[in-house]
């Protein structure tokens, strides 16, 4: 590992660009050269947190220190900044979306390769410790091969923000958070999206969607769930999968959760009826006494390593990326095959770029 320490400039100084500074510094491979932001106060926020307050964009890329622009702004202006840095020779990481269509990131991919510069896109919850445990789940068949996953994130505050209820700025939860949610399952499955379905939430009466669900179908057979809800005062669990020897259940980002399998060791007992409602039923009766055992989650995967030191690893030339951007083109297909599913109420197939 090379002891070089790599240059960022953060375009973009609100919560994610702030954020952003703690996590780079705790990488060790890279530091911050300074910040951008066109609103004062968070130009004052930068200084008052140590870090050099850029007059402008063009500053920043005009000083030779800066190696790499990570974008941290609405969704609406991440194009036109990357392509400005790669015009300057500078590298990029850019905040999810990356883009507000696959076309557009198709405009930036084109301009890094022209400049011989790399793109990055920070889809950080591929390294979320819940995802990972369902990943580990999804790999090492432990409640045998997963055919059914249900991956929910529920709020009750609405849209948070001001630019998030805006269209033309690329708002909605579907860019917000589906984005995160959608990487997750296309990361995973290694298996083409044969078809899916979905629809749209607008109770709240944004221009945008508060919410959406959508299934999708793999070739493999596997078939995946994603829901994101605001206006949810009772949450579903995070995740919920199933799998031909078991279930598992994972109810909130503490882990909080099980698995309960198939007792193979024991003879397989009939259930007893029970009374459910005004009849019986043996369908849906609890299994019988030790047909099935109850064991805590398994381990997380784990990733080769943190987003940062990746990126570290891949400008240096000694490592790929852990996010590579066809992965991300193939989110973008993804989303809009979502968004054209809930507007003609039909199922889409035939766009995976697979």
């Amino acid at each position: 590992m090379s002891s070089q320490k790599h240059t960022i400039a953060i375009v973009g100084y609100g919560g994610m660009g702030s954020y952003h500074t703690h996590l780079i510094e705790e990488s060790g491979r890279l530091e911050v050269a300074g910040t951008f932001d066109l609103l004062q106060e968070r130009r004052s926020a930068s200084v008052e947190a140590g870090y050099t307050a850029y007059a402008s964009y063009g500053e920043v890329l005009a000083d030779p220190k800066v190696e790499t622009i990570l974008i941290a702004t609405p969704n609406d202006v991440h194009k036109e900044i990357a392509l400005a840095a790669f015009r300057a020779g500078k590298h990029v990481i850019c905040e999810k979306p990356v883009a507000l269509s696959s076309e557009e990131f198709k405009e930036m991919l084109e301009a890094a390769e022209a400049a011989g510069r790399i793109m990055m896109v920070h889809q950080n919850r591929r390294w979320d410790e819940d995802f990972r445990v369902i990943k580990e789940m999804y790999d090492h068949g432990t409640i045998g091969p997963l055919f059914q996953l249900e991956s929910r994130v529920h709020g009750a505050n609405g849209i948070p923000g001001d630019w998030r209820h805006v269209k033309a700025q690329g708002g909605g939860m579907l860019l917000d958070w589906g984005v995160h949610l959608l990487d997750q399952l296309l990361f995973m499955i290694d298996s083409k999206v044969s078809s899916v379905s979905s629809s749209l939430s607008f109770i709240l009466g944004n221009e945008v969607d508060d919410g959406f669900e959508a299934v999708l179908q793999f070739e493999n057979g596997v078939k995946a769930v994603v829901e994101v809800g605001t206006t949810n005062f009772i949450t579903l669990p995070r995740w919920y999968v199933k799998g031909t020897e078991g279930t598992g259940i994972i109810e909130d980002w503490s882990l909080t959760g099980r698995i309960v399998t198939r007792n193979q060791e024991n003879e397989r007992l009939e259930p007893t009826p029970i009374r459910a409602g005004v009849g019986l039923t043996k369908t849906m009766a609890p299994p019988s006494e030790g047909a099935t055992i109850t064991e805590a989650l398994p381990p997380a995967a784990e990733l080769s390593s943190g987003f940062y030191a990746n990126f570290a690893d891949v400008i240096e030339g000694t490592a790929v990326p852990i996010v590579k951007n066809t992965e991300v083109l193939r989110v973008l297909k993804l989303i809009e095959a979502i968004f054209a599913a809930a507007e003609s109420n039909q199922t889409i197939k035939d766009f995976d770029e697979y």
